[in-house]
């Protein structure tokens, strides 16, 4: 690929504060069979990376985790080149020792999404990706390692449970949660990165703790609106540090977006841009060539 394209998706709190900092900056408007994404992608530079932009939840957040159109938003970024994504979400945390502020590389999800469009292959076939593994491995290393030059508290992994909102959990799920082993709490996730490893993407992401979930009780005598401030103020202080990581990943010597072997290969280390390889199940022949067409960038 001529230009490494480095795929950069902001979740609440870091969307229209990363725009900001893109240079030479060009909206595209991308069309899509899944229709049109949350908003124009701003294709530009941070460092010497070339980054396409997406704003999660539209100008204005004005889309809800159950309306993002996580599909088109996923294709719309595949069909620009993007063949790898840092993707950013805020989140609650289930963990003491993961505090409002610190960042999480998350490297788990427990899907509990129910209402959102989860595979670009509905119609056309059977499709089985692999998800043991669901964050690109080789993308995680190069993000933690820019994060351990930084006096930032990041977590190298976390386990995320997704689940539809937009009501917050109970007190009841808050804790059900922790025992089942998920430290983060968010809404925004999944599908996410299932639609990355459907579209051969490398996929990863940063967590952004604005608060404690219900589980915890809050401070005694404190009022609503102190606590809202408090978490307004948690999560400008994790959008800061999670800025300043993408930054040092962006300006960083990794090798952020996979290298093409010979004829085309990828190199053998990132399973992720294979995730196809052995997931068609459906017989070539009984594919219909309408479908192969509208599907294209996903297998490029």
């Amino acid at each position: 690929m001529e230009d490494k394209l480095v795929g950069i998706i902001g979740g609440t709190g870091l969307g229209e504060a990363l725009a900001k900092r893109i240079t030479n900056a060009k909206s595209c408007d991308v069309k899509t069979p899944f229709g049109e994404p949350s908003d124009a992608i701003l294709v530009g530079k941070i460092g010497p990376n070339k980054i396409a932009f997406l704003n999660r939840h539209g100008e204005g957040h004005k889309l809800s985790p159950s309306d993002v159109p996580y599909a088109a938003n996923i294709f719309a970024l595949k069909k620009l080149g993007v063949h790898a994504i840092i993707s950013s979400g805020a989140v609650g945390s289930l963990r003491e020792e993961i505090q409002p502020g610190d960042l999480v590389i998350v490297d788990q999800f427990i899907d509990k999404t129910f209402k959102r469009q989860g595979t670009f292959f509905a119609g056309y076939g059977a499709v089985h990706c692999e998800m043991a593994e669901p964050t690109c491995g080789r993308l995680r290393k190069a993000i933690c390692s820019a994060a351990k030059k930084l006096n930032i508290k990041t977590h190298p992994k976390g386990t995320y449970v997704c689940m539809e909102g937009p009501q917050f959990s109970t007190r009841a799920e808050s804790l059900m949660h922790q025992r089942w082993g998920g430290d983060l709490i968010g809404m925004t996730a999944m599908p996410e990165a299932k639609l990355a490893r459907e579209a051969q993407i490398c996929y990863a992401l940063i967590a952004l703790p604005s608060d404690y979930d219900c589980w915890r009780a809050h401070k005694s005598g404190a009022d609503r609106q102190t606590l809202l401030k408090e978490i307004i103020a948690n999560l400008q202080t994790a959008t800061n540090n999670c800025l300043e990581l993408i930054k040092a990943v962006l300006k960083s010597d990794s090798e952020l977006v996979p290298p093409l072997g010979g004829a085309g290969l990828v190199c053998e280390e990132c399973a992720c841009r294979k995730s196809l390889e052995l997931a068609v199940w459906t017989e070539q022949r009984r594919i219909k060539p309408a479908d192969k067409k509208k599907l294209g960038a996903i297998f490029e």
